[in-house]
């Protein structure tokens, strides 16, 4: 389980970047880079970062679902995501 204060951080970033897309596309679309400069760096769109939905957890995290692996295993175990089944063969 991810830390509250890094889930807190990685959500803070996420409203800067919403925050700041729209100046952030004028400045780009203008070439003004010295502009692109002075704005927070968290509102880089680079800088967030992929976290489960459940947990928090930074690694192993799968997009097409929203969480990390761990929790994907145990959800496709007790049947919460259709159409995904364990493997046998």
């Amino acid at each position: 389980m991810a830390k509250e204060s890094m889930k807190a951080r990685e959500k803070k970033r996420e409203r800067l970047v919403a925050k700041y897309a729209k100046k952030r596309e004028e400045l780009k679309a203008a070439g003004d880079y010295e502009g692109l400069q002075k704005l927070p760096k968290n509102a880089s769109p680079v800088r967030l970062h992929n976290r489960c939905k459940i947990t928090g957890r930074p690694k192993g995290y799968m997009r097409q679902f929203g969480v990390s692996r761990i929790n994907f295993r145990e959800m496709v175990h007790k049947g919460l995501i259709p159409g995904v089944k364990k493997a046998s063969w």
